[in-house]
């Protein structure tokens, strides 16, 4: 039968370090061609409203499925469908939010782990949301942080951000004057907001940092400017084919004539190793993070791992 596991148990289950094991493995199966992803497919309906669906299959780790949400006014709903990719079974349905947070912030901490300097210390951060909380704690799990400057709009909020994080890691969390602040002089720099225009200017990054693009996944919102493109040596995608069709960042330069799509790279070949994160320390490197159902597939495989093994949630008379 198949498995039912509800968002509290995924908080029970799924870890940071686990999150971007499993992330670091599908990746580097896809750049190998071991695995396959389908950009995100959108169909809105009039109420208004917007159902996504992210497939995706990971042989290696007998993974297969999609992760399928809706966002309307009243909120977002998240649900993971996950099969055995060997035999076509259905393992388990899983509540996606948190889980989702996760993926996203792992992915980040992918992209940092190959594309930061190993000497990196400190973290420069735009967004008080959920999905900042796991931005900070992959961030945290892939490089020795001493300090981390948070801003966001709503003082508040940020003063309330990182009175909840400061316990989950184990450097100081300084609430920043301006985005500005945060980021000057930062090492790596993790923007994950729901701006419509660039909360990060190119401007004000240092050399040799390397920056986390995660919050924009629509067309005409962007957090970074183009500056910030032009100066960076490399950018990378999770996926490129998905950028083309979502990445604000990109393309609205790109629209413009002051970004070349030739320039964008995909993370898989990073993980692979067919193409360098860092070329030299005073690069700037560009992570542009959309999330994708590569992501979700292979972190809900490890959850449902975990699950069985320690018989956690709720059989369903599925298909049985």
């Amino acid at each position: 039968m198949a498995l039912f596991l509800r968002e509290a148990e995924v908080h029970e289950l799924l870890t940071m370090p686990m999150t971007i094991a499993a992330l670091e493995e599908a990746f580097g199966d896809w750049g190998r061609g071991a695995a396959a992803n389908i950009s995100r497919q959108r169909i809105t309906v009039p109420q208004p409203g917007v159902l996504h669906v992210l497939p995706a299959a990971v042989p290696g780790m007998d993974a297969l499925g999609l992760k399928s949400y809706t966002a309307f006014a009243g909120g977002a709903r998240f649900l993971v469908l996950l099969y055995r990719a060997s035999t076509g079974e259905l393992l388990a349905m899983i509540e996606a939010d948190w889980m989702g947070c996760m993926r996203t912030g792992a992915a980040s901490g992918l992209a940092t782990k190959f594309m930061a300097r190993d000497d990196a210390r400190t973290l420069g951060l735009i967004g008080t949301g959920n999905q900042a909380r796991t931005q900070l704690m992959a961030i945290a799990a892939v490089r020795k942080l001493e300090r981390a400057r948070v801003w966001g709009r709503d003082r508040a909020r940020l003063e309330a951000f990182c009175q909840l994080m400061a316990p989950a890691v184990p450097f100081p969390l300084e609430p920043a004057e301006s985005a500005q602040a945060a980021v000057m002089d930062a090492d790596i720099v993790a923007t994950i907001t729901t701006a419509r225009d660039p909360v990060l200017l190119g401007e004000w990054v240092a050399t040799g940092t390397h920056i986390n693009a995660a919050g924009s996944n629509w067309h005409n919102r962007r957090e970074i400017d183009a500056e910030t493109l032009h100066r960076a040596d490399t950018i990378v995608c999770d996926s490129v084919d998905q950028a083309r069709v979502e990445a604000g960042d990109l393309i609205i330069p790109a629209t413009s004539g002051a970004f070349d799509w030739t320039r964008a790279v995909e993370l898989r070949d990073v993980v692979a190793g067919k193409v360098a994160g860092r070329r030299s320390a005073d690069a700037i490197t560009v992570f542009e993070s959309l999330g994708i159902g590569l992501e979700d597939v292979a972190t809900a495989m490890r959850v449902y791992e975990l699950a069985r093994a320690q018989g956690i949630g709720t059989e369903l008379p599925i298909f049985s």
